[in-house]
């Protein structure tokens, strides 16, 4: 079970002595004791539900919860699909990289940059080349002056321990 289901009580595990109390179909019935409300609500073959335990007095509603647990997990999973997923694909390069090898991985980037995802370069700085990291950023730039006619840069060229990153996102389209 999840989380929220074991946090909602239900019928008879409310154990207060008044509640306010309201009807399926948004009709107040007022303040009365727990157990008349519990009656009342087996009587019409619902369950009752609390819903404000924090409230003075607690607020409980007369209710088909299996109905209502059903809607709250349709909303969760429409609320998940509108969600967007952002996509980072990751080139890596070496400082030592001829410039025809950046311009094939660069033409794969644009291709990801079209398709709307989030591209990191990463330079592998390799033995010596850690104690100047200065010649991974030149690269980076290389790079950069590639791809700045459809791309914006989101994380500056930035030395994070061996290696040498930079995010660029696509650019907004007008």
């Amino acid at each position: 079970m999840s989380k929220n289901s074991e946090e909602i009580l239900l019928n008879e595990n409310i154990n207060f002595k008044e509640v306010r109390c309201l009807g399926d179909n948004g009709q107040q019935y007022g303040i009365m004791s727990a157990n008349e409300a519990l009656h009342m609500a087996q009587s019409e073959g619902l369950d009752l539900v609390l819903l404000a335990p924090n409230a003075n007095p607690p607020v409980c509603k007369i209710m088909d919860y299996n109905k209502f647990r059903y809607q709250q997990e349709k909303k969760q999973k429409e609320a998940k699909k509108k969600q967007k997923q952002i996509e980072i694909k990751e080139i890596k390069l070496s400082v030592k990289i001829a410039s025809n090898d950046i311009a094939y991985k660069v033409k794969h980037a644009r291709e990801f940059l079209e398709e709307n995802k989030h591209v990191r370069f990463r330079v592998f700085l390799k033995g010596r080349e850690v104690s100047s990291p200065q010649v991974g950023i030149e690269v980076l730039e290389r790079v950069w002056a590639l791809v700045e006619d459809v791309a914006v840069i989101e994380k500056e060229a930035k030395v994070e321990g061996r290696y040498v990153n930079m995010t660029v996102i696509p650019k907004p389209k007008k």
